[in-house]
């Protein structure tokens, strides 16, 4: 590492301290994303928490939370530093992408490298915040995503200033909004404009299809305490199909917000479902096996159970899941 980078470190790393006792700052009155980037005064941009952040230039150097990463990898932009809540380098999303020459400076929820993404010297720093109801009412008390705590978050931001994403809503309104970050940073309109072009055909293709083949998809997490299911509406991918007429699993649509949670010994007997979509994380299907309860669902028995990571809320990722969505309905089974 050059000494201009340690010289960096060290000064950065002084500030950390006092940066973890100070505020993460008061969000704007606007609320909406918005963009500014004019040559003579620098460059601001309004988050969707509605603070505003303004630098002397367009940033170039871009560091942040793995789900954002991933979109702006996407639109065309290389990012210096990735931080993630699993392996960066062995988490599937990233195959399509050369990693080379980026620093992964965290591969576990919380557990960041301050000292290496210091040294990666970003300009700013891109992560996400998630609603706490299906209001969309986001907890000012409460880390950005993939920080451990405010005091972490305090220490980042003396890095580089933050922007977040809110993963909220709906699922087209996420994707806009991971679209107007990339423009901000100077992707192509041209390359999200046939991203787009690409999304739309496959969201027409997945209407026909579900219209065709009206079977029930299930989108759920297992462990051992039971069964999460994702209520559609509260999780923008899920909003987005079931706009897009997908027939989803919804027991309890006025509960709790965001999961519906059965223990094992219910879960046999209330979730139906002829295609199961089940997170790649916690049990998988010979897990599902095992479980007296669950072992018989009809799904299960027909094979029609498969893997579902959380996928980029992005124009070209999406497209290539709804075409993989329609497929499985497609040869699926009512059952």
């Amino acid at each position: 590492m050059i000494m201009k980078s340690r010289l960096l470190v060290a000064a950065v790393l002084a500030l950390l301290t006092l940066a973890a006792c100070s505020s993460t700052g008061t969000p704007a009155a606007s609320s909406s994303a918005t963009q500014s980037a004019v040559a003579d005064t620098g460059w601001s941009y309004t988050d969707d928490t509605g603070k505003t952040v303004t630098l002397a230039a367009r940033p170039e150097r871009i560091a942040g939370f793995a789900d954002q990463m991933l979109t702006l990898l996407s639109y065309g932009i290389r990012p210096v530093a990735i931080f993630g809540r699993v392996d960066v380098a062995s988490d599937p999303r990233f195959a399509d992408y050369d990693l080379t020459g980026i620093e992964i400076v965290g591969n576990a929820y919380g557990e960041i490298d301050l000292e290496a993404l210091a040294e990666a010297q970003p300009d700013l720093i891109v992560s996400a915040v998630y609603p706490s109801d299906r209001e969309g009412t986001v907890d000012s008390t409460s880390p950005y995503y993939g920080m451990k705590d405010l005091e972490q978050q305090g220490k980042i931001e003396a890095i580089a200033k933050v922007i977040a994403v809110k993963v909220g809503g709906t699922g087209l309104g996420l994707i806009e909004s991971n679209a107007k970050v990339a423009l901000a940073l100077g992707a192509e309109q041209a390359t999200v404009d046939a991203a787009k072009a690409t999304f739309d055909t496959a969201a027409a293709n997945l209407t026909k299809v579900a219209a065709e083949h009206p079977l029930e998809v299930t989108v759920m997490y297992a462990d051992a305490d039971g069964i999460y299911l994702v209520k559609p509406e509260d999780e923008p991918q899920t909003e987005l199909y079931k706009s897009l007429g997908v027939k989803l699993t919804e027991l309890d649509p006025d509960g709790a917000y965001y999961w519906d949670i059965y223990s094992w010994e219910n879960a046999g007997k209330v979730m139906g479902g002829d295609i199961i979509l089940l997170s790649n994380e916690g049990y998988q299907i010979e897990d599902l096996k095992k479980q007296a309860t669950f072992a018989t669902h009809p799904a299960l028995v027909a094979g029609q159970v498969h893997s579902n990571p959380y996928v980029a809320m992005d124009y070209a990722a999406q497209a290539k899941t709804m075409d993989q969505l329609a497929a499985w309905l497609s040869e699926s089974q009512d059952v």
